[in-house]
Protein backbone atom coordinates (compact mmCIF):
# COMPACT_ATOMS: atom_id res chain seq x y z
CA UNK A 1 0.00 0.00 0.00
CA UNK A 2 1.17 3.32 -1.04
CA UNK A 3 2.18 6.47 1.66
CA UNK A 4 -1.20 8.33 0.30
CA UNK A 5 -3.51 5.28 0.40
CA UNK A 6 -2.49 4.89 4.44
CA UNK A 7 -2.69 8.51 4.80
CA UNK A 8 -6.40 7.83 3.45
CA UNK A 9 -7.15 4.98 5.64
CA UNK A 10 -6.31 6.86 8.35
CA UNK A 11 -8.50 9.94 7.61
CA UNK A 12 -11.26 7.56 7.22
CA UNK A 13 -10.40 5.82 10.17
CA UNK A 14 -10.72 8.88 12.05
CA UNK A 15 -13.96 10.08 10.72
CA UNK A 16 -15.62 6.48 11.18
CA UNK A 17 -14.65 6.66 14.90
CA UNK A 18 -15.68 10.26 15.44
CA UNK A 19 -18.96 9.43 13.75
CA UNK A 20 -19.26 6.44 16.26
CA UNK A 21 -18.59 8.37 18.77
CA UNK A 22 -20.90 10.97 17.91
CA UNK A 23 -23.53 8.90 16.98
CA UNK A 24 -23.65 7.07 20.69
CA UNK A 25 -25.84 10.50 21.96
CA UNK A 26 -28.37 8.87 20.07
CA UNK A 27 -28.82 6.00 22.18
CA UNK A 28 -31.86 4.19 24.28
CA UNK A 29 -31.46 2.24 27.45
CA UNK A 30 -32.74 -1.32 26.86
CA UNK A 31 -32.03 -3.82 30.09
CA UNK A 32 -29.15 -1.75 31.45
CA UNK A 33 -27.56 -1.85 28.27
CA UNK A 34 -26.94 1.46 25.94
CA UNK A 35 -28.30 0.49 22.44
CA UNK A 36 -26.21 2.60 20.18
CA UNK A 37 -27.30 1.37 16.56
CA UNK A 38 -24.67 4.33 14.86
CA UNK A 39 -21.77 2.08 16.08
CA UNK A 40 -22.90 -0.88 14.35
CA UNK A 41 -23.81 1.43 11.02
CA UNK A 42 -19.65 2.33 10.80
CA UNK A 43 -18.48 -1.54 11.94
CA UNK A 44 -20.56 -2.38 8.69
CA UNK A 45 -19.46 0.86 6.73
CA UNK A 46 -15.69 -0.21 8.12
CA UNK A 47 -16.23 -4.08 7.08
CA UNK A 48 -17.23 -2.90 3.33
CA UNK A 49 -14.57 0.12 3.02
CA UNK A 50 -11.42 -1.23 4.83
CA UNK A 51 -11.64 -4.70 6.00
CA UNK A 52 -11.94 -6.33 9.42
CA UNK A 53 -8.57 -5.41 11.02
CA UNK A 54 -9.35 -1.58 10.42
CA UNK A 55 -13.08 -2.25 11.53
CA UNK A 56 -11.83 -3.58 14.96
CA UNK A 57 -9.42 -1.04 15.45
CA UNK A 58 -12.35 1.71 14.94
CA UNK A 59 -14.11 -0.18 17.20
CA UNK A 60 -11.64 -0.40 19.78
CA UNK A 61 -11.44 3.27 19.47
CA UNK A 62 -15.15 4.42 19.59
CA UNK A 63 -15.80 2.52 22.36
CA UNK A 64 -12.35 3.80 24.10
CA UNK A 65 -13.86 7.88 23.39
CA UNK A 66 -17.22 6.99 24.02
CA UNK A 67 -15.94 5.87 27.91
CA UNK A 68 -13.75 8.35 28.50
CA UNK A 69 -16.22 11.04 27.52
CA UNK A 70 -18.60 9.53 29.54
CA UNK A 71 -20.97 8.38 26.90
CA UNK A 72 -20.60 4.99 26.70
CA UNK A 73 -19.64 1.51 29.21
CA UNK A 74 -17.51 -0.87 29.33
CA UNK A 75 -19.89 -3.26 27.52
CA UNK A 76 -19.56 -1.18 24.64
CA UNK A 77 -16.02 -2.97 23.58
CA UNK A 78 -16.93 -6.45 23.53
CA UNK A 79 -20.36 -5.66 21.41
CA UNK A 80 -18.87 -3.53 19.64
CA UNK A 81 -15.69 -5.45 18.32
CA UNK A 82 -16.94 -8.51 18.16
CA UNK A 83 -19.30 -7.53 15.59
CA UNK A 84 -16.96 -5.49 13.51
CA UNK A 85 -14.72 -8.55 13.09
CA UNK A 86 -17.45 -10.97 12.38
CA UNK A 87 -18.52 -8.60 9.62
CA UNK A 88 -15.56 -7.78 7.96
CA UNK A 89 -14.25 -11.32 7.98
CA UNK A 90 -17.85 -12.31 6.28
CA UNK A 91 -17.39 -9.40 3.89
CA UNK A 92 -13.86 -10.28 2.95
CA UNK A 93 -15.07 -13.44 2.16
CA UNK A 94 -18.07 -13.23 0.44
CA UNK A 95 -18.63 -9.91 -0.44
CA UNK A 96 -22.66 -9.52 -0.01
CA UNK A 97 -23.75 -7.24 1.97
CA UNK A 98 -26.42 -8.27 3.24
CA UNK A 99 -24.76 -11.18 4.73
CA UNK A 100 -22.16 -8.81 6.43
CA UNK A 101 -24.90 -7.19 8.17
CA UNK A 102 -26.17 -10.24 8.76
CA UNK A 103 -22.81 -11.20 10.32
CA UNK A 104 -22.61 -7.98 12.05
CA UNK A 105 -26.31 -8.56 13.87
CA UNK A 106 -25.26 -12.16 15.32
CA UNK A 107 -21.68 -11.27 16.11
CA UNK A 108 -22.47 -8.43 18.03
CA UNK A 109 -26.22 -9.96 19.33
CA UNK A 110 -25.18 -12.87 20.13
CA UNK A 111 -21.75 -13.72 20.63
CA UNK A 112 -21.56 -9.89 22.09
CA UNK A 113 -23.92 -10.04 24.48
CA UNK A 114 -22.42 -13.24 25.83
CA UNK A 115 -18.98 -11.53 25.96
CA UNK A 116 -20.82 -8.51 27.82
CA UNK A 117 -21.62 -10.92 30.92
CA UNK A 118 -18.28 -11.25 32.34
CA UNK A 119 -17.45 -7.28 31.71
CA UNK A 120 -20.77 -6.75 33.48
CA UNK A 121 -20.15 -9.23 36.46
CA UNK A 122 -16.61 -8.85 36.90
CA UNK A 123 -15.11 -5.40 35.57
CA UNK A 124 -18.31 -3.50 36.24
CA UNK A 125 -19.70 -5.54 39.21
CA UNK A 126 -23.09 -5.53 38.25
CA UNK A 127 -24.19 -8.73 38.65
CA UNK A 128 -26.71 -9.33 35.91
CA UNK A 129 -29.23 -12.16 35.48
CA UNK A 130 -27.78 -14.30 33.40
CA UNK A 131 -25.49 -14.97 30.77
CA UNK A 132 -27.75 -14.26 28.01
CA UNK A 133 -29.33 -11.04 29.74
CA UNK A 134 -27.67 -8.71 27.00
CA UNK A 135 -28.06 -11.03 24.09
CA UNK A 136 -31.63 -9.23 23.87
CA UNK A 137 -30.56 -5.49 24.33
CA UNK A 138 -27.98 -6.19 21.75
CA UNK A 139 -29.53 -7.48 18.75
CA UNK A 140 -31.85 -4.60 19.00
CA UNK A 141 -29.39 -2.15 19.02
CA UNK A 142 -27.37 -4.64 16.06
CA UNK A 143 -30.07 -4.97 13.81
CA UNK A 144 -31.23 -1.28 13.87
CA UNK A 145 -27.77 -0.44 13.04
CA UNK A 146 -27.59 -2.80 10.89
CA UNK A 147 -30.65 -1.74 8.59
CA UNK A 148 -29.21 1.94 8.81
CA UNK A 149 -25.91 0.25 7.37
CA UNK A 150 -27.54 -1.45 4.46
CA UNK A 151 -29.61 1.51 3.26
CA UNK A 152 -26.36 3.82 3.65
CA UNK A 153 -24.46 1.63 2.00
CA UNK A 154 -26.84 0.92 -0.94
CA UNK A 155 -27.68 5.10 -1.54
CA UNK A 156 -23.82 5.70 -1.47
CA UNK A 157 -23.21 2.88 -3.99
CA UNK A 158 -26.08 4.44 -6.33
CA UNK A 159 -24.46 7.67 -6.34
CA UNK A 160 -20.82 5.87 -6.89
CA UNK A 161 -19.64 7.05 -3.54
CA UNK A 162 -18.93 4.15 -2.64
CA UNK A 163 -16.35 3.52 -5.75
CA UNK A 164 -14.49 6.34 -4.83
CA UNK A 165 -13.83 4.96 -1.33
CA UNK A 166 -12.98 1.72 -2.19
CA UNK A 167 -10.27 3.03 -4.70
CA UNK A 168 -8.56 4.80 -1.90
Amino acid sequence: MTQQGTTRKLALAGVLTALAAAGSLISFPVAGSQCAPVQHMVNILAAVTMGPGWGVGIAFCASLLRNLLGIGSLMAFPGSMIGAFCCGLVYAKWRKLGVCCLAEALGTGILGGIAAYPVAEFLMGAGPAGLFVYVVPFLISTTAGSILAYLLITVLEKGGVMRQLLES
